[in-house]
C-alpha cells in the first residue's frame, strides 16, 4: 500500500506551522446570494478544516473595484454585509482548526456570470466599465483600449485595500486569484498583453503588473502572513494556453513576483500528472514553478478522481475514484516536486478525505458527482 505518511508532516508557511499538506483550495460555489457567505456557507468551509484541509481557500471573491465582477452569486469582498459574512468564515475555520485566506478577485475582462465555470458567457461587458492590460478577451479579439497607469494604480490600490479588509476580519494570509485568463493573468498572458511600456514586452516586464500587486497586498499584511499566488497554464478562453514555452521563460515571467514577496504558489491544472514543457520531463507546472523560482508550490488537478472539472461537468457523469495515481503523486511529491496538495472536488464529496487517507480507509473514498455542485452546502456538512 502506497505510504501517504509524508503528507502528514508539518510545514512552516509564514509563520504558521500546518500540520500537514493539504490544502482545500477556492471553488466556485454559486451560493453567495447578493455576495454574502451565508452561515450554512461558513460551515462548509469549517467542515473541510475539520476534515483534515490544514488551509483553507475560499472562493473567488471580487475586490472593490467597479469591474471586478458581478455574479451575484459569488462573494464580494466590499459591503458591510459581506465583511460581516467573510468574518464569520474566518471564526469557524480557526474553531474547527484549520487557517483561512480569502482568494482575492478581479476577472478583468473575462464575464464571470452564471456557467462561466462551464466555459460560456466570456462575452465583453461594456457597461461595466471592464478593463485589462490590452484590451483583448481572447487571443487575437481586441474588445477595448488597453488600461491607463492611473487604471492600473486603481485596481493595485483595491487589492490592497482587499488586503487589509482581510486583516481586520480575521483571516491569515490572502492568495491572488492570478489563474485562469482574469485580470492579473492578462498581464502575464503574452496573447493578452501587447503592451509597449513597463507592463508589456519580455517575460519579465509581463510579471510587473503581478509583481506590484504582490507589493502593494504585501505591505497591508502583518509579518508572517503568508501571501499566495494562484497560477495557470490554461484559460477560461483557451484550455491548451501557456504562459511561458520554456523553464527559462517561466523563471523570468515569475522572478518579479518572488522578489515581491510570495510565499507559495497554487499551480492549478486540470489533471496533475500532466508535464508543464515538452521535452523536459514529467514535472508537472507546480513542480516547474518550485523548481525555477525556489518558492514552496501546492498542486491541483484531479486529485484522487478519473477526470477533470470541466469534462466533469460537460458529460454530467460523476468522476469516479482514482487511487492508482496517488502512487504517481506521492512519487511526485516525495522528489520534492512541491509541497502541498490541494484537493477541491473530492473534498466537497468527502470532507474527511485527509483522515480517511492517512488512516488508510481508500475504500470510503466518494466519487464527485456533479449534482453536489447544484447543492454543495448540504452535502456532508451535518454528518
Amino acid at each position: 500500500m502506497t505510504d501517504f505518511s509524508p503528507l502528514f508532516t508539518p510545514f512552516q508557511l509564514g509563520k504558521f506551522t500546518l500540520p500537514n499538506r493539504f490544502i482545500f483550495p477556492p471553488m466556485g460555489l454559486e451560493v453567495c446570494e447578493g455576495g454574502v457567505p451565508s452561515d450554512e456557507a461558513a460551515e462548509y468551509y469549517a467542515r473541510r478544516a475539520e476534515g483534515g484541509a490544514s488551509l483553507v481557500i475560499t472562493e473567488g471573491v471580487y475586490i472593490d473595484h467597479p469591474s471586478s465582477g458581478d455574479n451575484p452569486l459569488l462573494g464580494r469582498f466590499h459591503g458591510q454585509d459581506a465583511f460581516d459574512g467573510w468574518r464569520n468564515v474566518a471564526t469557524k475555520v480557526h474553531a474547527r482548526g484549520g487557517i483561512c485566506v480569502p482568494e482575492l478577485w478581479h476577472v478583468g475582462l473575462i464575464f464571470s456570470g452564471p456557467d462561466a465555470l462551464a466555459g460560456k458567457d466570456v462575452a465583453f461587458r461594456p457597461e461595466l466599465g471592464q478593463v485589462s492590460p490590452s484590451g483583448f478577451i481572447a487571443p487575437g479579439t481586441q474588445v477595448c483600449d488597453g488600461m491607463t497607469h492611473g487604471q492600473i494604480d486603481e485596481v493595485i490600490a483595491a487589492y490592497a485595500r482587499g488586503t487589509a479588509k482581510a486583516v481586520e476580519l480575521g483571516f491569515d494570509g490572502i492568495e491572488l486569484h492570478g489563474a485562469h485568463g482574469y485580470v492579473i493573468d492578462q498581464f502575464l498572458w503574452k496573447e493578452l498583453n501587447h503592451r509597449t511600456d513597463r507592463y508589456g514586452g519580455s517575460a519579465r516586464a509581463r510579471g510587473q503588473f503581478a509583481a506590484e500587486v504582490v507589493k502593494a497586498c504585501r505591505a497591508e499584511l502583518e509579518p508572517g502572513m503568508p501571501l499566495i499566488v494562484r497560477t495557470s497554464f490554461w484559460k477560461m478562453v483557451d484550455f491548451n494556453a501557456r504562459l511561458a514555452d520554456t523553464p527559462q521563460e517561466l523563471e523570468e515571467l515569475f522572478a518579479p513576483m518572488v522578489e515581491a514577496g510570495v510565499d507559495l504558489f497554487d499551480c492549478s491544472q486540470r489533471r496533475f500528472w500532466e508535464p508543464a514543457f515538452e521535452n523536459e520531463g514529467d514535472m508537472n507546472l507546480a513542480g516547474w514553478v518550485k523548481k525555477v523560482t525556489g518558492v514552496p508550490s501546492c498542486t491541483i488537478g484531479s486529485i484522487g478522481l478519473d477526470s477533470d472539472f470541466f469534462t466533469n461537468l460537460a458529460d454530467g457523469k460523476q468522476s469516479e475514484i482514482e487511487t492508482s495515481r496517488l502512487d504517481d503523486l506521492m512519487r511526485r511529491f516525495n522528489r520534492g516536486d512541491f509541497d502541498f496538495v490541494a484537493v477541491g472536488r473530492a473534498m466537497i464529496a468527502e470532507p474527511d478525505w485527509p483522515k480517511l487517507v492517512q488512516a488508510g480507509r481508500l475504500d470510503q473514498l466518494k466519487p464527485f458527482s456533479p449534482s453536489l455542485m447544484a447543492d454543495p452546502l448540504v452535502a456532508h456538512i451535518h454528518e
